[in-house]
């Protein structure tokens, strides 16, 4: 009986290799070894040439070139695979009965199929269980591994909880710096939307007005009309034939009547837009006010999350929010015993398990919370906002949770710069500090010190309590009160955020209480001849560099005030050149040119190097105080309009030139001024 015919493999389909035959692995070796040769110069066998595919259609499909470092990788991981599927097992022996042995690289014939059926050669199943159990075990083991290797990582996804003090507060201090950007962003918002109310408001009365004058233009006319007779209305009637002279006045009194009837059609046209327009408005007006709704509500929900976050702090966490931000600042004997002071007494409420508690609830004396006393006055009345409990064996003030937090942020600003307007995280003044502060405790104040007094909850200076803003000169300087007769804030007069003494105050509100139904009596007026938060008339004559009690060259940056870019002054230079600046530019119609301010004691050692004839000895330059400029564009060049300009008016904004570098002076400079004659 002859043996049963092996019909090939169908048209259009891949002929798929048995144990003896190419397998596919085989094909992509062969256009490996094919992109190798073409690399390499070498023609490759025809053996190992890879067969051409066919589509269904009998179109002739080629192989995508592998580009050479696709054939290395590929050669590499076929040859890998081919290793570890064949290690260990033995060579399959041919089916009994199969006719000739197929030649390499000719894939032996396969018995014919069912049309769709799906045929899968012996050991192909395994070998791919194995590589997918092989992966999986390693997608296990490499978390493992990378643990026994990098034992400080961890998990993608996953971060660790802070557990210590130092991380806990810098965690709350995140949050709490987050939550006040949101707020100062939704307040802008809120601004922008209670612009387009009022606008929308003014369009809706406008609107308004215009209808009832329409209407009553409308009113009128049709009164008039009621009033009149037929005749006056329709003139034609008293055409008579018999008068055939008064036929003209007659046509020219219907061509009126038919004119007013046209403008009392206009104005009722008038009327209905006017109303229209109103219609508008009033829609206007009622987005408007639920636009303006809706930003309070995220306003206050901001809020409220920012008193949460407050109200969740222990003592001994919130102690060390003085420090998260701070800047360094040289010992400075108030600033260093407020901070002990403040530190000590977080410390105590600490050890006592005392965390304070939230100031709506220390807001009524008489409804405190268990383990809480009233605290009392001089006088013995009870002082609301406070309470007092036991630490150990003696008394101990209990401040609400969004005090200790304003308070300790306040002083973690002690050494940052003032600047009109500031309203943080860099530079303040007095009201802008005040409000920064007591926003991260969730409690938005106005950032002016007048309407932080005149819309305040005002309280009698015999309860003074810390964490209370006092205001001095007439209400034009405020800060917030440390205890024992100082206050911290940011002061014009020094041109830092300090402690300094209490005086001359006159004023003072607590912030965690509600605020006044209306608004307070104005502060009468200071005596000390200071204006806005403190400020002092320039005095003529030396100016000193010891500033802020930094060295020469020392002045930490976060404490100067940034004049132009890469460029810092000290603020109060910096206030001058500012004025300075502008001026050259209304003279000169460009900008005014600078090449160098301060000098930090490295950039001191830099231009000492660089230019030893011109460049001061490190520490001694007063560029190191941040009271020294460099110019250029004109100004450097002595006899030069820019020059002669600078010489004229240099002086009504604070800056000189020293003797030394005047022309004719022991080392010429005209590029180099100063900032007062310094001491």
């Amino acid at each position: 009986m002859p043996a049963p015919r092996t019909p090939g493999p169908r048209p259009g389909r891949p002929r798929p290799a048995d144990a003896r035959g190419a397998t596919p692995d085989a094909a992509l070796l062969a256009s490996a070894r094919e992109a190798a040769a073409r690399r390499t110069g070498a023609r490759p066998s025809s053996a190992g040439r890879p067969s051409t595919r066919t589509s269904p259609a009998g179109t002739a499909r080629s192989r995508p070139p592998l580009t050479p470092a696709q054939a290395k990788a590929l050669e590499a991981a076929l040859a890998a695979r081919t290793a570890g599927s064949t290690t260990g097992r033995p060579a399959r022996r041919p089916a009994p009965g199969r006719r000739g042995r197929p030649t390499a690289g000719k894939p032996a014939r396969t018995s014919r199929r069912k049309p769709g059926s799906r045929r899968t050669e012996p050991g192909t199943g395994t070998r791919r269980w194995r590589l997918r159990l092989s992966l999986a075990a390693l997608g296990l083991a490499l978390p493992v591994l990378a643990g026994l290797v990098f034992p400080g990582t961890q998990a993608t996804g996953t971060a660790a909880e802070p557990t210590g003090t130092p991380d806990l507060a810098l965690t709350a201090h995140s949050r709490m710096t987050d939550g006040a950007a949101r707020y100062r962003s939704l307040e802008q918002d809120l601004a922008a939307r209670r612009a387009e109310l009022a606008s929308a408001q003014e369009a809706e009365r406008a609107a308004r007005a215009r209808v009832a004058a329409e209407r009553a233009a409308v009113g009128a006319r049709a009164a008039a009309l009621y009033r009149s007779t037929p005749e006056s209305r329709h003139p034609l009637l008293t055409l008579d034939l018999d008068d055939p002279a008064a036929a003209p006045d007659v046509l020219h009194e219907s061509s009126v009547a038919e004119r007013a009837d046209r403008d009392l059609e206009r104005t009722v046209v008038r009327a209905g837009r006017a109303g229209t327009d109103l219609e508008l408005a009033v829609h206007r007006v009622a987005t408007a006010q639920a636009a303006v709704a809706a930003i309070e509500a995220q306003a206050a929900g901001v809020l409220a999350d920012l008193r949460a976050e407050a109200g969740g702090l222990p003592a001994d966490v919130a102690a060390r929010l003085t420090t998260v931000g701070a800047v360094p600042v040289p010992a400075q004997e108030g600033a260093q015993q407020a901070l002990r002071r403040w530190q000590d007494l977080l410390g105590t409420l600490a050890a006592a398990g005392i965390r304070p508690p939230s100031a709506a609830s220390l807001a009524d004396p008489a409804a405190l919370p268990p383990g809480f006393s009233p605290a009392l006055d001089g006088e013995g009345q009870p002082v609301p906002g406070v309470a007092w409990s036991v630490a150990g064996n003696r008394p101990v003030t209990v401040l609400p949770a969004e005090t200790v937090a304003a308070v300790s942020s306040a002083l973690a600003q002690v050494g940052k710069p003032y600047v009109p307007g500031g309203v943080g995280p860099d530079a303040y003044d007095c009201g802008g500090l005040a409000a920064g502060a007591w926003l991260l405790a969730g409690h938005a104040v106005p950032t002016s010190a007048a309407d932080q007094w005149r819309t305040g909850s005002a309280v009698p200076l015999s309860q003074l309590q810390i964490g209370d803003l006092v205001f001095a000169d007439g209400g034009s300087d405020v800060g917030i009160y440390l205890g024992e007769g100082q206050v911290v804030g940011a002061s014009a007069a020094t041109y830092q955020v300090g402690v300094r003494p209490l005086s001359d105050v006159t004023g003072a509100v607590r912030v965690t209480l509600a605020a006044a139904a209306q608004p307070n009596a104005a502060l009468p007026a200071g005596t000390s001849g200071r204006s806005a938060c403190g400020a002092v008339p320039p005095p003529p004559g030396p100016v000193s560099p010891a500033w802020g009690g930094w060295t020469n060259g020392g002045i930490p940056a976060p404490a100067l005030c940034s004049i132009a870019r890469g460029h810092a002054l000290r603020c109060d230079a910096a206030a001058g050149y500012a004025a300075l600046a502008e001026a050259f530019t209304a003279a000169f119609e460009r900008p005014l040119c600078i090449t160098d301010s301060y000098r930090s004691l490295a950039a001191q050692v830099t231009a000492f190097r660089t230019k030893p004839a011109l460049a001061a000895v490190p520490g001694t330059s007063n560029h190191g105080w941040a009271l020294a400029i460099d110019l250029c564009g004109g100004v450097n060049v002595a006899g030069t309009p820019q020059s002669a300009w600078m010489a004229a008016n240099a002086g009504r904004f604070g800056f000189v030139q020293p003797d030394w570098a005047r022309p004719g002076g022991e080392k010429p400079e005209p590029w180099h001024w100063e900032f007062g004659h310094l001491a």
